[in-house]
C-alpha cells in the first residue's frame, strides 16, 4: 500500500522514507535548549555603495530604505542542536530595503545571498523558508596581529576577503533592536524551463529573545568580492561579479561578536 504525507510534519525529498529532520523539525526525544546553543563567533564589515546599484538587485515590490550600506558578515557556528553538537559557516551579504506587497509593508533587511559550507542547511534552508543559499568552502577564521581575517571559495578559486581590525571592546548593555530580515523564495517550474513554480516574499523577524551577546567589538572593516570568470565559477559566477561590481565609496566599519542561542529562523511569514 502507498504511503500518505502525515499531517502536520515537515517532508524533504526523499519523502518515501517519512517526515525529515532538521532545524525546524526534531526527532521525538530529543530536548533543544535555544538559549545555550548554537555558539556564534561573528566577524562583519560594511560599506556605503551607489543606490542604483542595489536597486538594480531588487526584487519587485521591493525599494532602497536608507543609505545603501552592504553589510557582509561572517557567521561561526558551533554547538547546533538539530545537528547533534556539530556545526558550519555562513556567509551572508545584505542591505537595508522595504517591501510593499498587494496586502503587507515590511522594512528590514533584504538578504541577498548566503554561503554555506555545509549541505544540510543549504538544503533545508532553500526548500523550508526560502533562504538564498550557495555552497562555498569557508576555512575558519584567523586572528593575527589584532585583525580578524576571513575568506569564502570554491574548488580553489578565493571569491571573498574580509577583515576586521583596530578593535575595541563595546558596552553590551542596550543594544540596538535587529532589523526584520527579507527574503524572496523562488523555486523553477519543471519541464517549463524560464517558468517558475514559486516565487513569494519571506520575513524572518529579527526580535530574537534566545540569544545572547557574550562580547562585542568593533573597528575598521574591509570587504573584497573577487571578480571571477565563467570557467573560476561556473555556478555562481553572475552573483560574486555582481558584488564585486559595487563600488565602495565609503568604509562603515567592522564588528566582532561572540554570543550564543537563537531560534534557528523557526518564525518564518510569507509577505503578499
Amino acid at each position: 500500500m502507498a504511503y500518505r504525507f502525515e499531517a502536520g510534519r515537515i517532508y524533504r525529498m526523499p519523502t518515501h522514507f517519512g517526515p525529515a529532520f532538521g532545524p525546524r523539525q526534531m526527532p521525538d526525544g530529543i530536548a533543544a535548549d535555544p538559549r545555550s546553543g548554537p555558539r556564534r563567533h561573528s566577524v562583519a564589515a560594511r560599506f556605503l555603495t551607489e543606490a542604483a546599484r542595489l536597486d538594480a538587485h531588487l526584487p519587485e515590490g521591493f525599494a532602497l530604505r536608507g543609505e545603501p550600506v552592504v553589510t557582509v558578515e561572517f557567521h561561526y557556528l558551533t554547538g547546533i542542536d538539530w545537528l547533534a553538537g556539530r556545526g558550519y559557516t555562513m556567509v551572508q551579504v545584505s542591505w537595508p530595503a522595504s517591501f510593499s506587497g498587494r496586502e503587507d509593508r515590511a522594512s528590514g533587511r533584504f538578504l541577498a545571498v548566503i554561503w554555506e559550507n555545509l549541505a544540510d542547511p543549504i538544503i533545508t534552508g532553500r526548500d523550508e523558508i526560502g533562504h538564498p543559499k550557495l555552497y562555498a568552502d569557508i576555512p575558519p577564521s584567523r586572528a593575527w596581529d589584532g585583525t580578524h581575517i576571513c575568506s569564502a571559495g570554491w574548488m580553489g578559486f578565493r571569491f571573498l576577503d574580509l577583515e576586521v581590525s583596530g578593535l575595541r571592546e563595546v558596552p553590551l548593555a542596550a543594544p540596538a533592536p535587529p532589523d526584520d530580515i527579507l527574503m524572496l523564495k523562488y523555486v523553477p517550474r519543471t519541464g517549463a524551463w524560464g517558468e517558475g513554480e514559486l516565487c513569494q516574499v519571506t520575513l524572518t523577524p529579527g526580535d530574537d529573545p534566545d540569544r545572547t551577546v557574550d562580547h562585542r567589538q568593533t573597528g575598521a572593516g574591509r570587504v573584497r568580492f573577487h571578480p571571477a570568470a565563467w570557467a573560476d565559477l561556473p555556478t555562481m559566477h553572475h552573483v560574486v561579479n555582481a558584488l564585486a561590481g559595487l563600488p565602495v565609496l565609503e568604509p562603515r566599519g567592522g564588528s566582532v561578536v561572540r554570543s550564543r542561542g537563537g531560534k534557528s529562523y523557526r518564525d518564518q511569514r510569507i509577505l503578499r
